[in-house]
């Protein structure tokens, strides 16, 4: 992925605003986020570890390096109750 992804302070992101489309095509690429996402939580979980984020908000793509603190079906839950939509994230790391 040779993509400019801008870097953002998870304080920020309740001001984006999030299109409802997927932004990964492959149906194998969408399984490993969510493995990739539910390894993050157990990073959080039991290490306070922080991951990056790459995500795509309506303007632009957006790197963010905190702790996943919930997972839901739909949502990735960050400190402070931020959230972002599992489907406009590109992956995780």
């Amino acid at each position: 992925m040779n993509l400019q992804f801008e870097i953002i302070a998870k304080e920020n992101i309740p001001q984006l605003v999030f299109p409802k489309t997927e932004v990964l095509q492959d149906s194998n690429a969408i399984n490993e986020r969510f493995s990739d996402l539910n390894r993050a939580l157990s990073l959080g979980n039991l290490e306070h570890s922080k991951i990056k984020i790459y995500f795509e908000d309506n303007q632009s793509l957006k790197v963010v390096e905190t702790t996943v603190w919930g997972l839901t079906d739909h949502r990735v839950i960050l400190k402070q109750g931020n959230v972002i939509p599992i489907n406009r994230i590109h992956k995780s790391v």
